[in-house]
């Protein structure tokens, strides 16, 4: 029997993460204090993260020990497992072999609490007892909550407004978890009422989401704020996706020519393939094609230009040097909820414009219909988000099949789409459409960016 499951066992959990910023070619640009315009200090951002985090920010450490307090929560769900997709490969008729990391397998459904669980440990150990936060999907805020159940740190999430009705049973997670969520725009927020004032019906956005989770919590003592994609410390604690994989991968005596993800702020993907590029950069794999995947309704690596913009809507982070829509940018209420912000983690957009990455941007229908193609061969009913990186894989092995090439292609199958059924369903009925966002609209949001 073909052999289609790859699985590590716990002893094999990796023991730390990896951090690329040890080994980029050119270093990152510094992010700047959104008042003086200069390179942020640890001390500024001591009312938002705990120092630990700060300084895993800024390390440049190539490893970073992973705590066994958190190690023992990880091996609750990880190592994840790595399946071969030789039922899609035959569907497809393609010589191409397909690996897919299920990050689905965590008690959140998705990659979200490999950070999730990190970042409460280290708020609580500092004493801090309420995380505020903002979610896009539900995926992370239902991430946090589970992680602050287990550490007994209030959560308080500000969940996009379109997403907090389209997705009812990502809230109710929370709630199960013990967290409060509310729909953004809020009333709860200086930010949240502006908007409600300037837009009663405000669908809502990860910028404006985050305005107001940045607001509360820098209004009390005894809160921080959580951020679940973007920064370099997430990026870092997603990495135990791609060290597993490649240590399954060794195992097996294989390697990818091509890895694939999804991107919205990017941390799932680079999670999967920070392990690898490194590879790529000591001259192992020059040859190794790593592919973001970002909606056509939110082309932030596709259109949006690299430079210094705000995180959020409001203008209260620091400003980041990232490929950026604006940080004014509402995006439209398509279903794939956690790719709809407005810029990229300022990692994946360094790596774009030094070309060590692609970056391209599929329409809604089409990721639709890879993910139905690919639940009816490998079973696995996946999150929208993903379905973006299913279709570019499906994409790269039909090129496979017409040019005749057998190639290793990996991606990350970051969430289950359990509770994105309303999103399949109005699909099904024909209700979904392709929307591009306009050149227009953008250069409008672009027009409001920072002058650096």
């Amino acid at each position: 029997m073909e052999q289609v499951k790859y699985k590590l066992g716990e002893k094999d959990l990796p023991k730390q993460w990896y951090n690329i910023l040890a080994d980029l070619p050119e270093p990152l640009p510094a992010p700047l204090h959104p008042a003086t315009g200069k390179p942020i200090q640890p001390d500024d951002l001591k009312p938002l993260f705990p120092m630990a985090l700060i300084e895993q920010e800024m390390s440049p450490q190539r490893y970073i020990d992973i705590p066994e307090e958190i190690l023992e929560i990880y091996s609750l769900w990880r190592p994840t497992t790595l399946f071969r997709a030789r039922r899609l490969e035959k569907a497809l008729k393609t010589p191409a072999k397909i690996y897919y990391k299920y990050e689905g397998e965590s008690p959140a459904g998705s990659h979200k609490p490999n950070t999730a669980v990190a970042q409460v440990y280290y708020n609580k150990k500092e004493g801090i007892e309420r995380i505020t936060t903002e979610t896009g999907a539900g995926q992370w805020g239902s991430a946090l909550s589970f992680a602050g159940a287990l550490f007994g740190v209030k959560i308080k999430v500000y969940m996009v407004k379109i997403s907090y009705e389209q997705k009812p049973y990502r809230r109710i997670m929370m709630q199960t978890w013990g967290a409060e969520c509310v729909p953004s725009p809020s009333p709860d927020t200086k930010a949240g009422r502006a908007m409600l004032e300037k837009d009663p019906d405000c669908p809502g956005s990860l910028g404006l989401a985050i305005s107001e989770a940045v607001e509360d919590a820098v209004s009390r003592d005894d809160t921080h704020y959580s951020l679940g994609s973007v920064l370099n410390h997430v990026l870092l604690h997603q990495t135990v996706i791609g060290l597993e994989a490649k240590k399954i991968l060794e195992e097996i005596g294989d390697y990818p020519d091509i890895v694939i993800g999804c991107v919205g702020g990017g941390s799932n993907f680079a999670g999967l393939f920070l392990p690898f590029l490194k590879d790529k950069l000591d001259g192992k794999k020059p040859d190794l094609r790593i592919i973001n995947v970002e909606p056509a309704s939110c082309p932030t690596l596709t259109k949006g230009p690299y430079a210094y913009d705000f995180g959020d809507e409001a203008g209260l982070t620091p400003l980041l040097k990232m490929n950026t829509l604006g940080h004014g940018f509402i995006p439209p209420p398509v279903h794939a909820g956690g790719l709809r912000y407005h810029g990229m983690a300022p990692i994946i957009s360094h790596l774009l414009n030094l070309g060590l990455v692609e970056a391209v941007a599929v329409h809604q229908l089409e990721t639709f219909e890879a993910g139905v193609t690919f639940a009816r061969n490998e079973g696995i009913i996946s999150a929208p988000e993903t379905d973006h990186a299913i279709r570019a894989v499906i994409d790269e092995a039909i090129k496979c099949r017409e040019e005749g090439k057998e190639k290793t292609i990996l991606f990350n199958l970051s969430g289950h789409g359990h509770f994105d059924m309303s999103a399949y369903q109005a699909y099904f009925e024909g209700k979904l459409q392709n929307y591009e966002y306009p050149e227009d609209k953008i250069q409008e949001s672009l027009k409001e960016l920072p002058k650096v």
